[in-house]
């Protein structure tokens, strides 16, 4: 185990689950989440760190991935009691350990309370951790929407103006996937194609993270005009949390005819047919056309999500 001291703080990951409690103890909406995580490999004890003043925990931070993955795949806690050094310190001693020699960070990511800024506590907190972040190399990247549809909320009926049909193989699907990058408006998907084609764009989504949630693929949906033509899709699907939305798009050639709402109605149909809880999305907030189509759609904004990253 590595254990570093810098005069009365000990920074070290945990020993093991026996110090799930200690690593709980400051509050955080994920650590409901954080022995089964641990559990089922989605965590390892050596990404879970600990800032200790004594038996006092100051500072923590910790690393999630998809289950079976060699290295972290985001940093999704970090909480300080009251200094933002004790934050920087945690993350200076913690970082190497966890990112391989010459490897980017991975992303940061935070859910905030929706209204954050308006509310001085929320603000300063959510400033300290940003404060930290920056301090280590990050910078803010973009802010999101997270979104939920409640049972009893109305979902428009079908119109008929589109036909909605399982995926029939997947390169239909990547196929549709490449057009709707373009012109994208989500901060993701535009620094992506600053690296990479579209092409390669969609078929890394589609390998990494669509064939990787536990749902059933046949939920997923290609929407088509009556003739057949491929207007959009929609994916629903199950993330191992929560019942969600993980992408929806109309191709180029198709938009500004209000498609987006009723593909969006089918995705949110097909999952409260499922009889769930409720059912999350997510968009950037610089994305106001999504925006808007959850917002019709009856979907709220319970929280928002902070996303930094290392260059």
């Amino acid at each position: 185990m590595t254990t570093q001291h810098h005069t009365d703080l000990t920074l070290r990951p945990i020993t093991g689950p026996d110090e799930l409690d200690l690593f709980n103890s400051l509050p955080y909406v994920l650590n409901k989440e954080i022995a089964k995580d641990l559990a089922e490999g989605r965590r390892r004890p050596e990404w879970l760190w600990l800032a200790l003043r004594g038996d006092r925990l100051v500072a923590r931070a910790a690393w999630w991935s998809r289950p079976n993955d060699e290295h972290p795949l985001v940093l999704d806690i970090l909480d300080i009691v009251d200094n933002t050094d004790d934050g920087v310190g945690l993350l200076s001693a913690a970082l190497p350990t966890v990112v391989p020699a010459g490897a980017t960070p991975p992303e940061y990511t935070r859910f905030v309370p929706p209204d954050w800024r308006d509310d001085n506590t929320s603000r300063r907190i959510v400033q300290d951790r940003m404060e930290v972040l920056e301090r280590t190399g990050a910078k803010l990247f973009v802010e999101r929407l997270r979104l939920e549809w409640r049972p009893g909320t109305p979902i428009p009926e079908p119109t008929g103006r589109l036909v909605f049909r399982p995926i029939r193989e997947p390169g239909e699907l990547v196929d549709l996937m490449t057009l709707v990058m373009d012109g994208s408006l989500d901060a993701h998907s535009r620094d992506e194609l600053t690296r990479m084609s579209a092409r390669q764009a969609a078929e890394e989504q589609y390998q990494t993270e669509l064939l990787r949630y536990p749902s059933p693929r046949d939920w997923w949906r290609i929407a088509t005009l009556p003739d057949g033509e491929p207007v959009g899709f929609v994916i629903p699907a199950h993330n191992g949390y929560n019942p969600i939305i993980a992408y929806i798009g109309v191709v180029p050639a198709h938009r500004g005819h209000g498609y987006i709402d009723e593909v969006l109605a089918a995705g949110t149909r097909l999952l409260a047919e499922q009889d769930v809880p409720w059912i999350r999305a997510a968009t950037d907030v610089g994305n106001v056309p999504m925006a808007k189509a959850f917002a019709r759609a009856g979907y709220v904004t319970f929280e928002r999500q902070i996303d930094m990253t290392w260059s």
